[in-house]
């Protein structure tokens, strides 16, 4: 079957492509936002301390009330719960550049980024789902959905942050974030319009609500190396930025950041279009080490080329690691917990970011760009430990059900 086969034919299913692009138009924020404080803080307050806690708060308060989110979604319905809080979000963003502008104390720019974190949710949580009621119980066609969706997500990724930085450094320095929030809006609003495609509800009386995923062990050790990972992309994102300041040209960070995600796209489009045979732990034992022996050598580069040929070749890494390890949450937890699952993965993935973003953002205050690669390392060397810690339960826990149905988030 060509390369794109697989694609094409779950795309030509009734009402996935509608779902499937209003949810991409949608997920602009997750790659803009972030990047978009930092800029507009920095540029606006001078200050990559200030812009590192400030996008901290944002995806931290995204991670922690995401799972709440999901709970409350898989109740009552996407639309239903969906639909109040992108306008809240929306709100909590756009004061964000409002307080900005005027100066406002320190502890307002933190306050109004959590709010506009804790109430814009995980858009690609919701496209999975509805992929998932779409192809129903067929492993094959799930791993292909999913996969698409990571490669779209790399997408957003190639994108946004080229977008986001020409925005501040030509526009103004707010300008990165007014148009996640449009897409926000426009790709939101139309997704949660196409009701067909929704799943249904499943409330719950007190009796029936099920424990947290996190009483199984091997889910523990996913959230652990998902911080880790997480960390890596907070720290990395604005080492970036500093490191083209530091050689004269900040606006090629959304560049290289891109040329990043590029690698990811090509490594996740290719990961989603094979079927594999090697267990599903040990690829992602392999990628997530593959990943921390790229990282390794990003201080070592020392220009804006050799950067960006670096991160191209660590990036091929990014999208069979989030694949592998959301896969992983399949094989984990209860069908009927399955949101609950892959939210829990990627509040771990928020709170890395936050992590990663805070301290190198104070690091590099202290002692430049390569202090925060720094940062990034010791994330990644931490999430290799981790993950060959973990190995022995991933494995016990990848045989509890037969055939690998992988799942992929950012």
């Amino acid at each position: 079957m060509a390369f794109g086969g697989p694609y094409r034919e779950i795309l030509a299913r009734p009402g996935a492509a509608q779902f499937s692009i209003s949810g991409l138009i949608s997920r602009f924020p997750m790659a803009m936002v972030g990047i978009g404080i930092v800029l507009m803080i920095e540029g606006l307050h001078g200050s990559y301390a200030l812009a590192g806690r400030v996008s901290a708060v944002y995806v931290l308060a995204q991670a922690v009330c995401g799972p709440q989110i999901a709970r409350l979604i898989d109740r009552h319905g996407q639309s239903r719960i969906m639909r109040p809080l992108l306008a809240i979000a929306a709100t909590g963003i756009t004061g964000l550049i409002v307080a900005s502008v005027l100066d406002a104390p320190d502890w307002a720019l933190y306050a109004i980024a959590a709010l506009g974190g804790s109430t814009i949710g995980s858009m690609g949580t919701l496209v999975r789902a509805r992929w998932s009621k779409l192809v129903g119980g067929n492993p094959h066609d799930l791993h292909t959905a999913y996969s698409l969706e990571a490669s779209l997500d790399e997408v957003v990724f190639v994108i946004g942050p080229v977008l986001a930085t020409w925005l501040a450094t030509s526009v103004t320095p707010w300008a990165g974030i007014v148009f996640p929030v449009v897409a926000m809006l426009v790709g939101g609003y139309w997704f949660l319009s196409l009701k067909d495609s929704e799943p249904v509800p499943t409330p719950q009386t007190r009796e029936e609500r099920q424990p947290t995923v996190l009483r199984f062990g091997a889910m523990v050790s996913l959230v652990l190396v998902f911080v880790a990972l997480g960390a890596v992309f907070g720290a990395t994102d604005v080492a970036t930025i500093a490191f083209a300041q530091e050689h004269g040209d900040k606006r090629a960070a959304g560049l290289i950041l891109a040329v990043f995600a590029c690698g990811s796209l090509v490594a996740g489009l290719w990961y989603g279009a094979r079927r594999w045979v090697t267990p599903l732990w040990v690829r992602f034992v392999v990628t997530m080490l593959g990943l921390a022996g790229g990282v390794a050598f990003f201080p070592l580069v020392d220009s804006l080329w050799a950067l960006a040929g670096l991160m191209f070749f660590t990036g091929l890494m990014i999208a069979p690691s989030l694949i592998g390890g959301n896969g992983l949450v399949q094989l984990i937890v209860p069908q009927t917990q399955l949101t609950e699952g892959l939210t829990y993965v990627g509040t771990a993935l928020g709170v890395g970011v936050s992590l990663g973003s805070s301290v190198a953002g104070s690091r590099i205050d202290a002692a430049g760009a390569h202090a925060g690669f720094i940062v990034a390392i010791i994330a990644a060397g931490v999430g290799a430990l981790l993950v060959v810690a973990s190995a022995p339960v991933l494995r016990r826990s990848s045989t509890r059900r037969s055939g690998d149905v992988e799942v992929a988030t950012h």
